[in-house]
């Protein structure tokens, strides 16, 4: 009979003692570079809708960016801008598959502030873009100053009215920081600005057929309106459209934002003018800072994307075409 001495044995438990540990070290080493901003290489931007082609405009910047920088994205939104639990739901499911980096346009800060947590605690970076989160977790944030553009836009509002009369506004949400500087910036600077022009009404609809039954509504409860203000391109065609169809010729339109509809009807004289952000520009800087937040480079706390007074004088400027989309 052949009899195993003692030391061979010793040598193979031994052996097997350190192909073990070796295996579990590969694991762990394996499980610690899957997690952190090393990530799956990829960059989950998830934006606040895709029904408008304001969002469609985004997204072509970003893939831009994308492939001039060698990294690739995902862009997902849920159907309608007022669909906040499903926002958080795609949010979830893209912080589940380990991105390198998340990108967010919330639709309401508190909701989404749990997932940003647990990407922080995960090590993965949060870029802010188009709204900002009301948070100290994402690295920067990249938008327009909603505040200051609506400001800009209630300045020549007040112009175009002759610097008094009732003003109304349709503002898009009231949930989002989009919804809320664009709100605020036009009404905070014509109470300091404008003792002539009273705001008479503010509702809340993004949707153009809800926007519109809420512009015809105000437009019936304040016969003299002077003026109205849609905040974003749902909000503005809505209200465009309510006041084509009273047959009132004597209220100005102001908007934000662009899209086919605002730009015929500045064309054709049924809006005024409207603040365009610079879309393509939104989400070549949410790419391009998302790369360098993976790299640990520093950012500023806000990249500044720029928007610009679009009406029949310049529409066709390059200047300002170049940041319109239909």
């Amino acid at each position: 009979m052949f009899t195993l001495s003692s030391t061979p044995l010793r040598r193979i438990a031994r052996a097997a003692t350190v192909t073990v540990a070796a295996v579990a070290t590969a694991t762990a080493l394996t499980a610690c570079s899957s997690g952190g901003s090393s990530g799956n290489g990829q960059i989950a931007i998830i934006s606040k809708g895709y029904q408008h082609q304001f969002w469609k405009a985004v997204n072509k910047g970003a893939e831009e960016s994308a492939k001039e920088l060698g990294k690739t994205i995902t862009f997902e939104g849920p159907d309608s801008e007022t669909q906040v639990e499903k926002q958080v739901q795609l949010l979830q499911t893209a912080l589940d598959r380990n991105p390198s980096a998340i990108a967010i346009a919330a639709l309401d800060s508190s909701a989404v502030a749990p997932i940003l947590q647990q990407a922080k605690d995960k090590g993965i970076p949060v870029i802010a873009f188009d709204s900002g989160v009301d948070s100290d977790i994402p690295v920067t944030t990249a938008s327009t100053n909603n505040f200051a553009a609506a400001g800009e836009a209630a300045k020549r509002m007040v112009e175009l009215i002759g610097g008094k009369g009732e003003i109304g506004v349709v503002a898009h949400d009231q949930t989002s920081k989009t919804g809320v500087d664009r709100r605020d910036g036009f009404t905070d600077w014509i109470k300091k600005n404008a003792p002539g022009v009273k705001i008479v009404d503010v509702q809340y609809g993004g949707d153009p057929a809800k926007a519109a039954d809420l512009t015809s509504t105000m437009l019936e409860a304040y016969p003299n309106l002077a003026g109205l203000y849609g905040t974003n391109e749902g909000a503005a065609t809505g209200v465009v459209n309510a006041a084509q169809r009273s047959g009132k010729k004597n209220i100005t339109i102001v908007g934000f934002d662009s899209g086919a509809a605002q730009i015929d009807a500045i064309k054709s004289g049924l809006m005024a003018g409207a603040i365009t952000q610079n879309p393509l520009g939104i989400g070549r800087e949410t790419v391009a800072a998302a790369v360098k937040a993976i790299n640990k480079e520093s950012l500023p706390k806000t990249i500044d994307t720029g928007y610009y007074w679009y009406d029949k004088t310049n529409i066709d400027d390059p200047k300002i075409s170049g940041s319109l989309y239909r």
